[in-house]
C-alpha cells in the first residue's frame, strides 16, 4: 500500500480562488520532487492570473502526519516566497501596461498636433517681464505682447533704449507697461527691482530671460572680466530672476518661464567659447527647473527653451553663413513671432531655423570625424570671421 501526503494549496486572486490539490508519494526524495513542483506551481499561478496572497492549506492524509508537518516547516516560507514573486510580478506588469497606454497616448497627441496646430492659450491680463528690452529681439517681444493684451514689465540697462521701448509699445494705446532700469548681471540689483515690480505692478506670470551679450574673441584671447560678464548676464541672471519671481507662480500654481538660449547653447562654435559655455549653462539651468517643477506636480507652471541661430539684430554684425539654405542668419520679426507662438502653444523647445533639430539629433549618432565633416562643409567653424565686435543687447 502507498502512502502519500496530500497538500492543499489555495490561491485567492482579484475575482476567483482555485484550490490546487498536489499528492507526494511517501519516498526519501520527496523535497526533491517538492522542489521540482515549486517552479510548475509558479508558471500555474502566471498562466491563470492568481494574485496569491500566501493563502494556503496543508493538510494530512493516509496517516502521514510526521512527513506532513515536516513538509509544513520547511516548505512554508517557500511557499510564501511564490506568493509574493507572483504578486511583484503582476505589479510590475500593471505598471508596464500603463506606461506604455501613456506612452501610446503621449505619442499619439504629439502626432496630431503636428498636424493640427495646437491651440494657444491667452495672454491677455497677464504680466509678461522681459530683460534686455531695449532693442533687438527684446523690444519686438514686447510689441508683440502688448498687442496680446498683456501688461508689460521691461527691464533693460540702457533707460534711454528702454524708454523707447515703452514709448512706441505705448503708441498702440496701452499705458500698462512699466519700464525699470536694472543691470541683470548684478545679484543685488536684480532682487532691489523685483521688489519694486511686485509693489507697483504685481506677481510677473510670464518671464523671458532675453538679456544677452557677446565677446566674439577667441578663449585666449578674451580677458576674464568679460568671461565673468558672459557669465553673470547670459547664464546667472536667470537664476537670480527665478528666485525672485518662481516662488509666487508656485504659490499661484500659474506661470511660464522663458529661456532665450541660442543654438551655440546646443553646439559648440569656434570663437564663442565663453558664449557657448553661457548658453550651454542657461539650458541646462532651465531645463532642470522644468524637470523640478514636473518632479513636483506644479503642472501650472510651463517653461519654453529657445535655440535660434544668428539673427539680424546687430549682435552678430558681420557674422555670415556659409550654406544660407540650411542654416540662415535669421530675421528678427520672424524669430519673435515663432517665440510668442511657442509660448502660447506650451512648447517646451524651439529651435529656429528647423534643421537644427536634424542638427541635433545627428550629432546624438554620428561618429565625430563625420560630424566635423559635415560643420566643415556647411562652414560653421569660420562664422565667427567677419565678427565686428559691435555689442547690442538683445
Amino acid at each position: 500500500m502507498h502512502h502519500y501526503i496530500k497538500l492543499e494549496i489555495s490561491l485567492c486572486g482579484t475575482y476567483r480562488c482555485r484550490r490546487i490539490d498536489l499528492h507526494l508519494w511517501k519516498e526519501r526524495n520527496w523535497a526533491q520532487k517538492m522542489k521540482q513542483i515549486l517552479p510548475k506551481l509558479q508558471r500555474k499561478s502566471v498562466r491563470d492570473e492568481f494574485q496569491p496572497k500566501a493563502e494556503y492549506l496543508v493538510t494530512t492524509a493516509y496517516g502521514c502526519e510526521q512527513q506532513t508537518s515536516l513538509l509544513s516547516l520547511r516548505w512554508r516560507r517557500q511557499l510564501q516566497g511564490v506568493s509574493q514573486n507572483m504578486s511583484s510580478y503582476l505589479k510590475t506588469t500593471m505598471g508596464l501596461l500603463v506606461f506604455l497606454g501613456k506612452l501610446l497616448f503621449s505619442g499619439s497627441m504629439s502626432l496630431m498636433f503636428s498636424v493640427i496646430p495646437k491651440p494657444r492659450k491667452s495672454v491677455a491680463g497677464e504680466i509678461v517681464l522681459i530683460t534686455g528690452s531695449g532693442g533687438g529681439l527684446g523690444r519686438l517681444l514686447a510689441l508683440h505682447f502688448v498687442r496680446l493684451g498683456s501688461v508689460l514689465v521691461l527691464w533693460d540697462v540702457n533707460t534711454e533704449a528702454n524708454e523707447e521701448t515703452r514709448r512706441m509699445a505705448q503708441e498702440t494705446g496701452t499705458t500698462r507697461v512699466h519700464a525699470y532700469t536694472c543691470d541683470c548681471s548684478r545679484k543685488e540689483e536684480v532682487y532691489r527691482v523685483a521688489e519694486q515690480v511686485k509693489k507697483e505692478v504685481g506677481d510677473v506670470s510670464i518671464l523671458i530671460n532675453n538679456a544677452g551679450i557677446v565677446t566674439g574673441r577667441s578663449f585666449l584671447d578674451c580677458p576674464d572680466e568679460l568671461i565673468e560678464k558672459s557669465f553673470d548676464v547670459n547664464c546667472k541672471a536667470h537664476l537670480w530672476t527665478y528666485k525672485a519671481f518662481l516662488p509666487a507662480m508656485i504659490a499661484n500654481n500659474h506661470g511660464h518661464l522663458v529661456c532665450i538660449s541660442s543654438s551655440a547653447g546646443l553646439i559648440g562654435v569656434n570663437g564663442l567659447a565663453d558664449y557657448c559655455a553661457s548658453k550651454f549653462a542657461a539650458n541646462g539651468f532651465a531645463e532642470s527647473i522644468f524637470m523640478e517643477t514636473f518632479a513636483q506636480k506644479q503642472k501650472g507652471i510651463k517653461t519654453t527653451i529657445v535655440c535660434p541661430f544668428l539673427i539680424k539684430t546687430g549682435m552678430f554684425e558681420g557674422c555670415t553663413s556659409s550654406s544660407p539654405t540650411v542654416l540662415p542668419i535669421l530675421e528678427p520679426e520672424y524669430v519673435a513671432q515663432k517665440i510668442v507662438d511657442a509660448i502660447q502653444q506650451e512648447q517646451l523647445y524651439l529651435y529656429v531655423p528647423k534643421s537644427l533639430y536634424f542638427m541635433m539629433f545627428l550629432k546624438s549618432f554620428l561618429p565625430v570625424k563625420t560630424g566635423l565633416l559635415i560643420g566643415d562643409y556647411l562652414g560653421v567653424f569660420n562664422i565667427m570671421n567677419g565678427f565686428i565686435g559691435q555689442k547690442k543687447k538683445t
